[in-house]
């Protein structure tokens, strides 16, 4: 059996020569910011080589486009103005929102 973690998103990717670190952040269960938001927590570190990087961007990359296709997500720029603003300002009592999405 192979370990898994889970991660609310990407907190940081640095560079450094030829060598990509990527954090990882789950979202706090006990520690809020000032507006009661659960604060991110860096979790586990990703390195690998920049090649390995660029495959992976581009993997994901096309895993986007496969739902974007799907319409599981839709991109902010495909969508009309207001429709983006109604997205990006999100519903008033979503405060427990993931702050990776904002």
């Amino acid at each position: 059996m192979s370990n898994e973690l889970y991660a609310d998103g990407i907190g940081e990717i640095t560079i450094t020569g030829t060598i990509v670190r990527i954090d990882l952040m789950s979202l706090s269960a006990t520690d809020r910011d000032a507006n009661n938001n659960p604060k991110p927590v860096f979790r586990q570190r990703i390195i690998m080589p920049v090649d390995a990087f660029a495959n992976a961007v581009d993997l994901m990359q096309k895993a986007l486009g496969g739902l974007v296709e799907a319409g599981a997500v839709r991109r902010v720029g495909d969508m009309s103005a207001a429709a983006a603003a109604d997205i990006q300002s999100g519903p008033a009592g979503a405060s427990n929102a993931s702050p990776n999405f904002n």
